[in-house]
């Protein structure tokens, strides 16, 4: 677990003196109760909040660090715990090891595990609309729909390259993409990690060779590599999402002005993009902080959109 306090700046704390979170709610002299994450509760705020993600989904990497950057500004210390798969981060969300999963695709990737941890969870509502499952192939390669895959596994070897075993992506795929198109029995998925697969992507698209990968939207990789998505006409990826905040039981009660934020956040598919891309792609690891710097910089209306 990575514990650190950020402190960035008068330009960006200027920015957050609008956002209602007071210094008497992240202290102050109200009685401290001690959270389920371990965090400590005075009144309607709270001095640690605790982010679960998964690192190599990018989504929640840049939501995650965004937020330290917002909370740390108030004086508040952000713990980064990273975990390698859904399903047990939704139970540690549940069992309140982490307060926040910044970036849940609970709607229709994760239903399963909302509807066996749902109970046990606070939803802060969706910061993005319009996320969605996808099966993508280079844009030289010479299909354009899901039913192409059928009667051509000799053009990518029998493989469907996917992430980790535990994705919903990956349950999707097994149940109900490849049952719905007759894949079964001539491809192969490949269960790996997004690391793994974006690998396989990069050297299959440099060699000009076919490949098919399982990826998803909003995502850096759809404009990083030549890659198109499949068409998907039986409907088997299900529909389109929202990314959501969710919290542990108790989360709004312990952390009112924090929840208060996460709920009235949201970012467009544009100000999402660039986030990612500066946090992934321009900056990288060991620089998150001054990638969502440079973020809020150019993207003064996000702190706006966090007040009451």
């Amino acid at each position: 677990m990575n514990k650190h306090l950020t402190t960035r700046g008068a330009r960006l704390a200027a920015g957050l003196a609008a956002v209602a979170l007071t210094a008497t709610a992240c202290g102050g002299d109200a009685e401290e109760e001690t959270t389920a994450a371990g965090g400590t509760s005075s009144g309607s705020g709270c001095e640690t909040v605790n982010l679960g993600f998964i690192p190599s989904w990018t989504d929640g990497l840049s939501m995650a660090h965004l937020w330290d950057s917002v909370l740390g500004e108030q004086g508040i210390e952000v713990e980064m715990t990273e975990i390698s798969e859904a399903a047990p981060l939704y139970a540690g969300l549940a069992g309140g090891d982490v307060d926040v999963y910044p970036s849940a695709w609970s709607e229709v990737t994760h239903a399963a595990y909302m509807e066996e941890y749902g109970d046990q969870l606070e939803d802060l509502g969706a910061w993005y609309e319009g996320a969605k499952l996808t099966f993508a192939v280079p844009e030289y390669t010479d299909i354009e729909s899901i039913a192409d895959l059928a009667g051509n596994a000799e053009m990518f070897d029998g493989r469907i390259v996917g992430i980790e075993p535990g994705a919903g992506l990956t349950a999707t795929t097994k149940d109900s993409v490849m049952p719905t198109y007759g894949l079964e029995e001539d491809y192969t998925l490949v269960e790996s990690s997004t690391t793994a697969m974006l690998a396989e992507l990069q050297a299959a698209t440099d060699a000009n060779e076919d490949i098919v990968v399982t990826l998803w939207r909003p995502f850096w990789a759809n404009s990083e590599f030549p890659v198109k998505d499949l068409a998907d006409p039986e409907g088997a990826l299900g529909g389109s999402e929202g990314l959501h905040t969710l919290a542990r039981e108790g989360f709004s009660a312990d952390c009112a002005d924090v929840a208060s934020m996460m709920e009235n956040a949201t970012l467009t598919d544009e100000q999402y993009g660039s986030l990612e891309n500066m946090v992934v792609n321009e900056y990288g690891e060991g620089r998150y902080d001054e990638a969502v710097d440079a973020w809020l910089e150019e993207n003064p209306d996000f702190m706006e959109s966090l007040q009451a």
